[in-house]
């Protein structure tokens, strides 16, 4: 796996998307608020506000940020933290299993904050997250070593349900760099070996969500979720692409999907079982994916990539900063 430094130059360009991101998604305590879901917050947009802050040497979001995660988020029993804050709700938490993609990414950020500004308190507690992740979200099935997509509830008689989204390989570079363990690697070696299976429907994408068999590793879309390539699959090849893993077929995959010239824009799901598309177009923020992961391939894109609207929601938002960050740090 390709390891990720902290750092890297910021244009002046994204240095003002990010002051417009904190005005619409920020709050002032610190928390990430999920404007397309009912202002929820949760452990993945905390993950990747402490992830932008730091990339834009933001120190004071940054401390915000994780001041509001450690006191809202944080797990009593382990140093994992609860996806889901909801504001209308008492308590605002009322489901404590995390969300490992959360996690990895709270644990990078806190890793590369240590890194950046040189303060062994932030890289001690990324290290923790980093060990509870490797003690209690990886598991053996069907011969794989796999990443459960939290602690609890994807676990079953005859397979595991996994998230080839929550493969976050730019975070586990990071949080294997601080915590050697052979068992990272077996992560991540069996995460792509099982991509590169995941190609179902006629553009041979992974779903969502996936199931392996426990007794043969024979993997399928997971019952009890829609078997479609959709909001969270997007995040697949961005997260190849920004490890220097964008020769991966499942980077390929999806980039001849969104470029495919039958589509006038890109559908923001497919059906893997039927091939339907949806009746309406994917954001900025996965044209923007597009476009970098072209990039990194030396392919053509000729899809318009367009500033993200005012009105574009925290995820779509997100998905387009976190491309831009990628980017910069693949050198563009």
């Amino acid at each position: 796996m390709a390891m990720l430094r902290g750092g890297s130059a910021v244009a002046a360009t994204d240095t003002g998307e990010w002051s417009t991101y904190k005005a619409r998604f920020l709050a002032p305590d610190g928390r990430v608020v999920d404007t397309g879901n009912d202002n929820q917050s949760h452990s993945e947009g905390q993950g990747w506000g402490l992830t932008l802050a730091e990339h834009h040497d933001d120190r004071a979001a940054f401390d915000r940020m994780l001041a509001w995660t450690r006191r809202n988020l944080r797990r009593e029993t382990d140093h994992l933290h609860a996806w889901r804050w909801r504001l209308d709700r008492q308590p605002a938490v009322q489901d404590t299993n995390n969300a490992t993609d959360g996690d990895l990414f709270i644990a990078s950020a806190l890793l590369r904050g240590g890194r950046r500004w040189s303060d062994p308190a932030l890289t001690e507690e990324g290290r923790a997250i980093a060990r509870d992740v490797l003690r209690l979200l990886v598991r053996r099935a069907g011969g794989s070593v796999v990443l459960l997509p939290g602690a609890r509830g994807f676990e079953r008689r005859d397979h595991v349900v996994i998230n080839p989204s929550y493969y976050s390989y730019p975070a586990i570079a990071i949080l294997a760099e601080a915590v050697p363990d052979p068992a990272w690697l077996r992560v991540a070696d069996d995460g792509l070996r099982l991509l590169r299976a995941a190609r179902f429907g006629r553009w041979g994408l992974a779903p969502d969500w996936l199931a392996v068999a426990r007794r043969d590793g024979r993997i399928s879309p997971a019952e009890g979720w829609p078997a479609r390539f959709s909001y969270d699959a997007v995040r697949v090849p961005l997260w190849l692409a920004w490890a220097g893993l964008s020769d991966e077929i499942a980077a390929e995959a999806p980039l001849n999907f969104w470029a495919d010239p039958s589509h006038r824009r890109i559908p923001a799901w497919v059906d893997l079982s039927t091939d339907v598309v949806a009746p309406y177009a994917a954001g900025a923020g996965v044209t923007e994916i597009g476009r970098f992961v072209a990039s990194q391939r030396g392919a053509r894109w000729d899809r318009q990539v367009e500033p993200v609207p005012a009105g574009r929601d925290y995820y779509d938002t997100s998905l387009f900063m976190l491309a831009r960050m990628a980017a910069s740090e693949r050198g563009e």
